[in-house]
């Protein structure tokens, strides 16, 4: 079903539908509406911008604004020097707002992620000092070099956008997300992310080497030495997180039917019966899932998903989460090619 066929009978049954806790409706349409056209307006903008300094990776830059727009956390993982930290700072540079970037290293501690409480010697108590994940956008560089214990940190961050330290808790400030870069875990001096961690990122896309003509361009416009000279620190903002807010508000609103839900399902429950998988997709990352598709219909500039928009998501989405039977160094390129089993396993629905 294309998506022309999929708008005529989202249109036709509008208003015979009744709410069913999945957005839908005449009135959900309508509310879409409203924010809607700022919310195309606004994509476009930041995907203009981070594409005049990340070139040749338009899909990448797309699938960071997604995952943005859909409340979720990037893991961007690849060898060292393609780009990995250099889309994560166009992503926030484009948005305006807090921006902190921690350098992971093997002694890395909890509280230099967290924050930490300080006694104050004058008023005899202990104050809290906020750590560097309080922001809009954390990028975390090298996230696989620290140890387990400090990337334990960052669990309740990602889900519950709040901060527990010494009984007392720190909420985190909206909108809140995590873009983590990482290097391949047969890499010298990383660790391995646990699953726990994996699971709380809702896409992990890799960078790969730029096209001829791409890396042209980039030698053409990174020759300056100093850092001021560089494209991304020249790159303005070109909207602000309240704007944000506003349009994860509006990616909220998009109308997912019955049957693409249920395809959402079917697609977790073939990950889990699929027998080259140990451990397939949880819970979580359905729901990971249907806000990615709901963000991808919003910036291709509809009000309702398609089974197409799941598909087209669910190959940044499954793979890191999947725990495969065997083991082996290319684990990554085998969690592709099974998701890719798996995806052409599960019948498309008919309807929209």
């Amino acid at each position: 079903m294309d998506v022309s066929t999929a708008r005529q009978e989202h249109e036709d049954g509008a208003g015979q539908r009744h709410e069913d806790g999945l957005g839908s409706g005449s009135r959900q349409d309508d509310s879409w509406a409203a924010g809607g056209e700022r919310l195309t307006a606004a994509t476009a903008a930041m995907l203009h911008a981070m594409d005049s300094v990340v070139d040749g990776k338009h899909q990448a830059v797309r699938t960071a604004l997604l995952v943005l727009l859909a409340g979720g956390h990037l893991l961007v993982e690849d060898v060292p020097g393609v780009g990995k930290t250099l889309l994560a700072r166009a992503l926030a540079r484009t948005v305006g707002g807090k921006v902190n970037r921690i350098q992971f290293t093997p002694d890395l501690l909890p509280g230099d992620v967290t924050g930490v409480s300080v006694f104050n010697q004058d008023r005899h108590t202990f104050e809290f000092r906020p750590g560097a994940v309080f922001a809009n956008i954390v990028i975390l560089d090298e996230i696989n070099r620290a140890s387990a214990k400090t990337q334990s940190a960052l669990l309740e961050c990602m889900e519950e956008h709040q901060v527990t330290v010494d009984g007392t808790t720190h909420r985190l400030e909206e909108p809140f997300m995590v873009v983590a870069t990482q290097n391949p875990v047969e890499s010298e001096g990383t660790y391995p992310l646990p699953e726990a961690q994996r699971d709380r990122f809702m896409a992990r896309i890799t960078m790969g080497y730029p096209d001829p003509e791409a890396e042209l361009q980039m030698l053409r416009t990174h020759q300056g030495p100093l850092p001021s000279s560089a494209p991304v620190n020249r790159l303005a903002p070109v909207t602000t997180t309240q704007e944000v807010l506003q349009m994860i508000e509006a990616v909220s609103r998009v109308h997912v039917s019955e049957s693409v839900a249920r395809y959402v399902i079917d697609l977790g429950r073939a990950s889990r019966e699929h027998p080259d998988v140990l451990v397939g997709a949880s819970p979580r990352s359905l729901l990971q899932l249907l806000r990615a598709a709901k963000a991808e219909a919003a910036i291709s500039g509809r009000s309702f998903t398609t089974p197409q928009d799941v598909a087209g998501v669910v190959p940044v989405v499954f793979p890191h989460r999947l725990m495969l039977r065997r083991r082996s160094t290319q684990e990554a390129a085998q969690a592709d090619a099974t998701t890719q089993r798996i995806l052409h396993s599960v019948p498309v629905p008919a309807g929209p």
